[in-house]
């Protein structure tokens, strides 16, 4: 464990243990740390999917650390490459990040699952966002909640601060699944173990295309998709790996990645 953080390889597997008692709650240094952690597994060739989670029972992340805002830590401050917590703002971070939220995430706790690829949850996890009720405005929340939920839930949870359980949040869909806390691990590997059975660039070029055209038209897409515009889609294409999927239905096997 360094800088509040139990870093561990589990094969092709990268599983980071937020370990700040009492809350898990995260400041900047610690956000940097993240960001270096998030970075090391990007460019790491071996690993193929990260998994956040929080240490104990009770919390996943109780957010930007109040201490430090008390302090004079800025709202806008140097929270690292990836901006807080480590991969919500690193856009080049083209593996899959399973978030498995085994308690409360609140503030910037829940803000930083709404850029992650999956969320698992316990059955006591729960969701909310403090800020307005102590004198801010949730960043990350505020541009993307009423994007990918009808506005008037979004403006709900960001003004009053409302709590949604587990539940609440897989039926908003905020979360993939929810599961007794006892399992939630082995749901989160269980779920990495299936996302790496797809090819590595074929993950890589999906994650480039959801991030390159969040904005795009349809027609912007295919516009985009036959002027060659996404670097890990043509790298793709290009690869061995796009023909060896077929070969192996072909001959009734595994195919083997090669990741080239």
């Amino acid at each position: 464990m360094t800088d509040n953080l139990n870093v561990t390889r589990n094969g092709q597997i990268l599983e980071i243990v937020l370990n700040r008692p009492k809350g898990n709650a995260i400041d900047a240094k610690l956000s940097r740390r993240m960001g270096e952690v998030f970075a090391s597994f990007r460019d790491d060739p071996e690993l193929r999917v990260a998994i956040l989670t929080g240490a104990g029972e009770k919390f996943f992340c109780g957010g930007w650390d109040l201490n430090a805002v008390a302090d004079g830590e800025e709202y806008t401050g140097d929270f690292g490459e990836g901006g807080f917590g480590g991969f919500p703002e690193m856009d080049n971070l083209l593996k899959p990040v399973i978030c498995a939220v085994n308690g409360y995430a609140l503030g910037a706790g829940f803000e930083m699952l709404l850029n992650a690829d999956f969320v698992v949850a316990s059955d006591n996890a729960q969701f909310w966002l403090p800020e307005a009720q102590v004198g801010v405005a949730p960043d990350i929340a505020t541009f993307l909640l009423p994007k990918i939920m009808p506005r008037v839930k979004a403006m709900e949870l960001l003004l009053t601060g409302k709590r949604l359980s587990a539940e609440d949040a897989a039926g908003l869909g905020l979360v993939n699944s929810v599961v007794p806390q006892a399992q939630l691990l082995d749901h989160a590997r269980e779920l990495a173990h299936r996302i790496m059975k797809s090819a590595p660039l074929s993950v890589a070029a999906i994650k480039e295309v959801v991030r390159e055209t969040e904005t795009l038209s349809f027609a912007d897409c295919y516009r985009d998709l036959r002027a060659g515009k996404w670097p890990e889609f043509e790298k793709m294409l290009a690869s061995d790996d796009a023909t060896e999927g077929a070969k192996a239905f072909q001959d009734r096997r595994d195919p083997a990645w090669k990741g080239c």
